[in-house]
């Protein structure tokens, strides 16, 4: 009677295992048919389906897969169906997430809808599966260009400005203030400033997706990744302990531009240094 058990039970697994590759034969031709018929969407869901029942296939039907994406993309964009464009893209980036040329595609679509600094996180990951995937980069230094101020290039090199900064920090870290926070840090120049002064504690909090990502890679060329602490917030969003651990002692910030005179800043700034700073004795 065991014999007889057993046998059932792998005639019934061989026989589920027969019925999935039939479906994912059937599936593959249906999917090549309404390619021909250039029926792209029905291509892209037998597609899906394939590669969720047979995930071994992913190298092998890649590139036909990303074709048909940004052919149903493209017709999705054109009849203003953009969930349904969007949702495409996180089910192709949940199969392949690491594909370079998925990532640039999705930012290419976020950026002509004006989703700029979306668009630059996934042009920025699509660079760092590839550095030398040469659309990603264009794509990105092109939409940095829309999102990093002019002043900000200038401001970096002012020498005569970063001295004047450097000095400040170093000062008021010798005389103490070794906890130091840096609000909207940019590319981390004064972050890295407190580090080199001597600060114990640094920690950077930046809004902007693009200009933290800067930020990050420019603090581990520097091989300060593991000392400064970068938090992609708004300063007013920062809680103790949840993102720091400890009040701070030194407050450092470059945020003088056209945005100081924005609704409400001057008095946002002031309060989250009242928060975040340690109170006098």
């Amino acid at each position: 009677m065991p014999n007889s058990s057993s046998k059932f039970h792998c005639n019934h697994r061989g026989g589920r295992e027969a019925g999935r590759r039939e479906l994912v034969s059937r599936s593959l031709q249906s999917a090549q048919h309404c390619l021909e018929d250039q029926d792209f969407g029905t291509a892209y869901a037998h597609y899906l389906l394939v590669l969720n029942l047979a995930p071994e296939l992913k190298t092998s039907v890649k590139e036909t897969f990303q074709f048909t994406l940004f052919k149903w993309a493209e017709e999705l964009d054109s009849l203003a169906r953009i969930q349904d464009l969007f949702n495409c893209y996180e089910q192709a980036l949940e199969l392949y997430p690491n594909d370079e040329v998925i990532c640039n595609s999705m930012g290419e679509h976020l950026f002509r809808m004006g989703f700029r600094d979306e668009a630059a996180g996934y042009f920025h990951k699509a660079v760092k599966l590839n550095p030398d995937f040469a659309d990603a980069k264009e794509n990105f230094y092109r939409v940095a260009n829309w999102l990093v101020e002019r002043w900000h290039f200038i401001m970096l090199n002012d020498a005569k400005r970063n001295l004047t900064y450097l000095k400040a920090i170093e000062n008021a870290v010798r005389s103490g203030c070794k906890s130091v926070l840096d609000i909207g840090t940019g590319t981390g120049i004064l972050s890295m400033f407190a580090k080199k002064a001597g600060a114990s504690s640094v920690y950077a909090c930046e809004l902007s997706k693009t200009m933290y990502e800067l930020a990050r890679d420019v603090v581990a060329a520097n091989n300060m990744d593991r000392e400064i602490s970068l938090l992609h917030l708004k300063s007013l969003d920062i809680e103790i302990p949840k993102h720091i651990p400890e009040r701070v002692s030194l407050v450092v910030t470059e945020t003088v531009d056209a945005g100081l005179f924005g609704e409400g800043i001057v008095e946002s700034l002031i309060h989250a240094w009242e928060h975040l700073l340690l109170q006098p004795k």
